[in-house]
């Protein structure tokens, strides 16, 4: 083997662990979070928990990717540990799909039907057609598709590289005497366990001992302690992700670790004994790459079949390592002030991390609309209690902003597709007129306080403008926060003519208000908190304008806030004036 042949393999390998990449990512943005968002929500059931985590492993093509999203939605506290343990056993069935995939490259015969398995015969027609839709297609899910098979085609194309580059190999004594010695149960675990430990991948580590198998020179004997330790290597990626997480998703990392070093070790004792007993006379022959498939699934399905019954003993001993104490419950009060489920191991995955990110902006939302209805409520009855809560509200509300505007950016640095970041950039627009909100939440009760202080009160008159003024102001506060919870486009489009009105109602209040405080019937000091309160209201309906325009200039795909605003509400959109009357008569001031 000269030095053209080694560089040749280094290509290969290179290309291989490029394309799987490709591939991966592809995989990822295709499914766009959704089977991400399903693992997450389906998993009480434990059958239906392995049969997600094997679905899930096999469509993205890395157990360790499904491991470390389980790693991070126990230490968000989204799944529990005994749902956790269902999801790590599937994985490692579905994780064995990758195998399959690559065992292609040993398919022979000269049957047309056989030849047209060979990557060499598909990977070419796959690699073209994934460039031509790259090229010629808009469409970010066709584009998403192309990556896949380009992604594919280049992995296949560094399997064959790697196996044509090793093919001499066979004729060298030295290295099959090597290969011998991983032939010892131990050695052939170890080294198994390290590259793949190294490389982080099970599937890469599968399709290197595949390629080194299509040439022929390894034998049973080795191939299956190598096997046997790759399994193992997979858990060093999720033991590193649960690095600083809390004890909870520390101890998922620990059943992943566990299952796999139980059932290799198992497997190890069982088939040695029986081989040391029978001599099993294949083990001296070579191993196709097909034969690695077949015994790595196999192993892994018959691995869940027996330890599935006796699950628990993992979670079991997840606690034994990590037992719990009182310091986890002060874990827990700290985690209150967390928003836990924008974990940084969902960056990976940015389409899961992009709807959690949805879901958090939505309880800031809530908090929003909480921190102003209270506010509102205290210009009846004011309460120290309620304030204090207006308050705590409000610093929640900036707590999200900043928690979810530094995650936000994190993502944005991701490959998203063209929805996804549209979809940010409306979120990161959003979050700052709910924190704007909640600002004018606090200025109301602080006119509210200066009511109780001073002992104001409103005249009749202007209490019966002030309880038509409210309606409208909750009414749009109430339609934003819907409209941005299920991105209702019509309700959307209701905002921006009520808005409008409220700007009336501003203005007519005022108006009111000097009229009556030249007539003598009301004070200056009562027609400051007026104003102030009539700015607050108006205000708030201006972010919750923003709001609904965000929404519908996403769906319409145009970017220019103002020019869309203006062509909204231009006089000659006869539908918009309509409503607006409709509205004003519903607002009528008394």
């Amino acid at each position: 083997m000269d030095i053209f042949s080694i560089l040749t393999m280094i290509g290969g390998l290179a290309l291989f662990l490029y394309g799987m990449q490709v591939m991966g990512d592809g995989l990822k943005k295709a499914s766009g979070g959704k089977l991400e968002m399903i693992l997450e929500k389906l998993t009480s059931n434990k059958m239906m928990a392995v049969l997600l985590g094997a679905g899930v492993t096999a469509v993205i093509q890395s157990s360790s990717a499904t491991t470390v999203m389980v790693v991070g939605f126990v230490n968000s506290g989204i799944m529990k540990l005994s749902q956790a343990v269902g999801v790590i056993l599937g994985a490692n069935v579905g994780a064995t799909l990758t195998a399959w995939l690559l065992s292609l490259t040993g398919v022979e015969g000269s049957n047309f039907f056989l030849q047209l398995l060979k990557p060499s015969s598909f990977s070419p027609i796959l690699a073209i057609t994934g460039v031509i839709i790259l090229a010629m297609s808009k469409r970010e899910r066709q584009k998403d598709v192309a990556s896949i098979m380009i992604g594919f085609a280049v992995l296949m194309f560094g399997m064959d590289a790697m196996s044509g580059a090793v093919e001499p190999l066979a004729d060298m004594p030295e290295f099959t005497h090597i290969l011998l010695v991983f032939s010892n149960p131990v050695l052939g675990m170890l080294v198994g366990l390290v590259i793949t430990a190294v490389i982080q991948s099970s599937g890469a580590s599968i399709g290197i001992l595949q390629a080194l198998c299509v040439s022929g020179i390894v034998n049973y004997s080795t191939a299956i302690p190598i096997i046997m330790g790759q399994n193992v290597g997979t858990c060093v990626t999720a033991l590193l992700s649960s690095v600083g997480a809390s004890k909870n998703a520390r101890r998922a990392a620990l059943i992943h670790l566990y299952y796999n070093i139980i059932k290799t070790v198992a497997f190890m004792a069982v088939f040695y004994t029986l081989n040391a007993i029978f001599h099993f006379s294949f083990m001296d022959k070579p191993i196709p790459a097909l034969g690695v498939a077949f015994i790595h699934t196999a192993f892994n399905i018959v691995a869940v079949v027996i330890m599935f019954p006796v699950s628990f003993v993992l979670e079991k001993l997840a606690y034994l390592s990590i037992p719990q104490g009182e310091e986890e419950l002060e874990e827990k009060e700290l985690a209150k002030g967390e928003i836990q489920i924008l974990d940084a191991r969902f960056l990976n995955t940015p389409g899961l991390a992009l709807e959690h990110c949805k879901n958090a902006a939505v309880d800031m939302a809530g908090y929003a609309k909480e921190a102003l209805f209270l506010a509102i409520s205290l210009l009846d009855h004011y309460s120290e209690k309620k304030a204090d809560r207006v308050i705590e509200l409000e610093e929640l509300v900036d707590h999200y902003e900043d928690g979810l505007g530094a995650y936000l950016v994190k993502l944005s640095s991701k490959h998203l597709t063209q929805k996804d970041s549209q979809e940010l950039s409306v979120l990161l627009h959003c979050i700052g007129d709910f924190e704007r909100i909640s600002d004018h939440a606090v200025n109301v009760m602080e006119s509210a306080k200066e009511m109780r202080d001073k002992d104001l009160s409103f005249s009749k008159k202007a209490q019966e403008e002030l309880i038509i003024f409210t309606k409208a102001v909750k009414d749009i506060v109430e339609a934003s926060v819907l409209v941005f919870k299920q991105e209702d486009l019509k309700l959307a489009g209701m905002v921006e003519p009520l808005e409008e009105v409220i700007d009336y109602l501003n203005a007519e209040v005022k108006r009111r208000h000097i009229k009556r405080l030249r007539k003598g019937k009301c004070t200056i000091e009562m027609g400051f908190v007026l104003s102030d309160l009539s700015t607050n209201y108006e205000r708030v309906a201006d972010h919750c304008s923003n709001i609904a325009i965000c929404l519908l200039q996403l769906n319409e795909e145009t970017f220019g806030t103002h020019e869309y605003q203006d062509s909204l509400t231009n006089k000659d959109n006869a539908e918009f004036m309509e409503e607006v009357k409709r509205l004003r008569e519903q607002y009528k001031l008394p």
